[in-house]
């Protein structure tokens, strides 16, 4: 997600006529804050919920992103990105609104509000007053940018709480929003999403114009779990993608197996047919999970793009369903796995150390011959990351691949017990990589 590629697109910006804004092409503004706000708002119209940015309808075709090539959501037909906080460390929020905006993007902003799971006291209430003035300064820097077109009010608060508090805190900064912005919609971004919360903030968050989901597997059931949360209203569904590593199957010693590649496509197509589609009337569009790459119990678990800035299959299905057309060139279908004679992913494998193996994979691409194939074996993260919080990356370990092509990799494996995954990654001429792996035990 670190390596951003350059490509032309065309550049949209706002101009002010008649008090309101158009997006006309190729003009250019050294600052785009010079235009000033876009005017955001959510609408029932003929019996659907939508966002509108200067009255004109804008579902939400967008992707979660903050150090991936967030500007490459507008080369494959999405028309928004979200974050998680405003400065994320390499980028301020001005920084990431600049580049939205100069490549027709429009920015769900996140604001970092404190996690009761991560210590926050909520009975706090000199600690709460600060952080809300923290937020006031925040939301003043950067309400006037053309390419805002939300605030993301905290992120999965509800994940491990028990101070409903939370959400009065969450209310206080929409009310301040409206007061120092009024241009832009407020949401907060559930994980799931249950009856307890949906009643708390109905009752008491009078200033949230809507509610986000974040659910992954989970999420071909959204219908039903908005039923049994008694939830009619407006939402986004802001997190989705992949099938969780908490939904899925593990091996005998506790770690859970991954998709491949083609697996998570075919997951993906499903749920944004089944799930954000098939509700016309409430869902206002979606952030797919995750524009870039991250270390979540694996280095390609989440992220649509591998570490070294391959695009897997997922974007080509999330162009299609953005554009409604195919791209011409397309990633490698990698299918399935297993290392010879002993197993696949489901099959709890067991080897010998300083032992060599053989790694067997199905893949299917147009062009069999021209591609590539690289592997790498690793040991299984030992600090685990809880709600997507930061984890360590393993180190790879060298020297034990032997041999490599398109249908098997030649492998040793380490010379100490332990728990480890082989991965391969098979790649093309167009930047695309399919992936799979295969995690094993050595005792």
């Amino acid at each position: 997600m670190k390596n951003i590629k350059n490509l032309s697109v065309i550049i949209t910006v706002f101009l002010i006529i008649a008090g309101c804004q158009e997006r006309p092409h190729e003009t250019k503004v050294e600052d785009p804050m010079e235009l000033g706000p876009s005017k955001v708002e959510m609408k029932e119209v003929d019996g659907k919920y939508r966002l509108y940015v200067n009255d004109e309808e804008f579902f939400v075709k967008g992707a979660g992103c903050e150090f991936g090539p967030c500007y490459r959501v507008a080369e494959h037909g999405g028309n928004s990105i979200r974050t998680w906080r405003v400065n994320d460390g390499q980028r301020t929020g001005k920084e990431v609104l600049d580049d939205a905006w100069e490549h027709g993007l429009m920015v769900m902003m996140g604001l970092d509000v404190a996690r009761e799971r991560h210590g926050f006291d909520y009975d706090d209430e000199e600690a709460v007053a600060e952080q809300l003035e923290k937020f006031r300064k925040q939301v003043k820097e950067l309400k006037d940018h053309p390419a805002l077109l939300g605030w993301g009010i905290g992120n999965e608060l509800n994940l491990r709480y028990t101070n409903k508090k939370v959400w009065d805190a969450v209310n206080d900064i929409a009310r301040m929003i409206k007061e120092v912005d009024g241009n832009h919609v407020t949401t907060t971004m559930l994980a799931g999403i249950g009856k307890n919360e949906v009643d708390y903030i109905t009752e008491n968050c009078p200033d949230l114009d809507f509610i986000s989901v974040q659910m992954y597997g989970d999420i071909i059931n959204l219908q039903q779990r908005l039923k049994e949360a008694e939830f009619d209203g407006p939402y986004l569904v802001t997190e989705w993608g992949a099938t969780g590593h908490w939904e899925m199957p593990r091996t005998k010693w506790d770690r859970p197996i991954e998709q491949t590649s083609a697996e998570k496509a075919d997951a993906i197509k499903e749920r944004y047919e089944k799930a954000i589609l098939a509700d016309d009337e409430n869902c206002m569009g979606s952030y797919v999970f995750l524009w870039g790459q991250k270390q979540e119990r694996t280095p390609t678990w989440y992220g649509l793009f591998t570490e070294k800035g391959e695009k897997t299959e997922a974007i080509n299905v999330m162009e299609y369903y953005w554009t409604g057309e195919w791209p011409e060139n397309k990633a490698p279908r990698f299918k399935d796995i297993f290392i010879e004679g002993e197993g696949g992913r489901f099959d709890d494998v067991i080897l010998e150390k300083n032992k060599e193996y053989v790694v067997k994979f199905d893949v299917e691409h147009p062009q069999m011959d021209d591609l590539n194939v690289r592997a790498e074996v690793m040991p299984e993260p030992k600090e685990l990351s809880d709600g997507g919080d930061f984890e360590p990356r393993p180190e790879t370990i060298e020297t034990l691949i032997i041999s490599t092509n398109t249908r098997e990799v030649k492998f040793k494996t380490p010379a100490e017990e332990g728990e480890y995954r082989i991965f391969v990654y098979v790649t093309d001429d167009h930047n695309h990589a399919g992936t799979g792996n295969v995690p094993f035990l050595i005792r």
